[in-house]
């Protein structure tokens, strides 16, 4: 019978001859089993809107008994003669709005770069929904992400940028990372540099990005263990799909391979961040 000859096993493969050709290392076992990441991150997905459902739910009698306690303290971002901005009516109606127009945007990068992981040829012109969107958000958030900062508000050029308030420097922050990547995309994807020192900004920018919202706060808000979940789930998104982007780079470089399955993790990563950004709230 063949299963009692005597041919090594160091030359059946992994240890177990039975088994398929494809199968025959750990690498490859790995590269069969990639496409099943993407099912696996909306299984994420899933998994974090449930998580925060439950916490919303949680938190709905803890917000009401805040709420009325609330409104004698003073946001953090205003003088003390103001009423509370984090938490009242038009704050969080502020945040949610940004919130939800940040996961239009980057619902729009990631349908761009779903289309590029799976290779379709047509709709090349989707290749400028990252630069675009990115470009877009990052102008926004320089100038609206907070309604007391300059230029919009009352707080000075100098406070809002030198750490008077550590909520609006880090929204700054990212304004200022998502219109450089934005610019540096427009460049590589136009064709006007193509060195492959260029394609890191993005990675790089999803990973300082996803750890920052670890550090992320609303101050003092009735609902601000929600948000740190959002924030969290977030976060951890964020830097798995920058590091897929990173690991997809180094295999076009290495393995001259066009695309592979940690591009299409990085898109399904992004839209999953998108929608997470539209069902936002507070």
């Amino acid at each position: 019978m063949p299963e009692l000859s005597l041919w090594p096993i160091r030359l059946a493969g992994w240890a177990v001859r039975c088994l398929p050709n494809r199968f025959h290392s750990p690498r490859q076992c790995l590269n069969a089993l990639m496409p099943a990441v993407p099912l696996l991150a909306l299984l994420c997905l899933v998994l974090s809107i449930v998580a925060t459902s439950h916490s919303m739910a949680q938190s709905a009698d803890h917000s009401q008994t805040h709420a009325l306690d609330g409104q004698a303290h003073h946001h953090s971002h205003a003088s003390a003669g103001e009423v509370q901005w984090e938490g009242s009516r038009q704050g969080i109606a502020y945040s949610e709005f940004n919130h939800h127009l940040a996961g239009v945007f980057l619902l729009l990068i990631g349908l761009g770069e779903v289309r590029q992981a799976l290779g379709w040829t047509s709709m090349a012109w989707t290749r400028a929904l990252l630069p675009g969107a990115l470009t877009v958000a990052g102008i926004f958030l320089l100038i609206w992400s907070d309604h007391d900062a300059w230029p919009v508000g009352s707080m000075t050029f100098a406070q809002t940028f030198g750490g008077h308030d550590p909520e609006v420097l880090q929204h700054k922050i990212y304004g200022i990372l998502a219109l450089t990547v934005g610019l540096v995309e427009w460049l590589r994807r136009v064709g006007w540099s193509d060195r492959a020192v260029w394609a890191a900004p993005l990675p790089l920018f999803a990973i300082v990005g996803g750890l920052m919202l670890f550090e992320h706060s609303h101050g003092e808000h009735p609902a601000a263990r929600k948000i740190v979940l959002h924030h969290i789930m977030m976060g951890t998104m964020a830097i798995t799909a920058g590091s897929s982007k990173l690991i997809s780079g180094w295999r076009s470089r290495q393995l001259l391979v066009a695309r592979s399955h940690w591009d299409l993790l990085w898109a399904t990563l992004v839209v999953a961040i998108g929608l997470q950004l539209l069902i936002y709230s507070e």
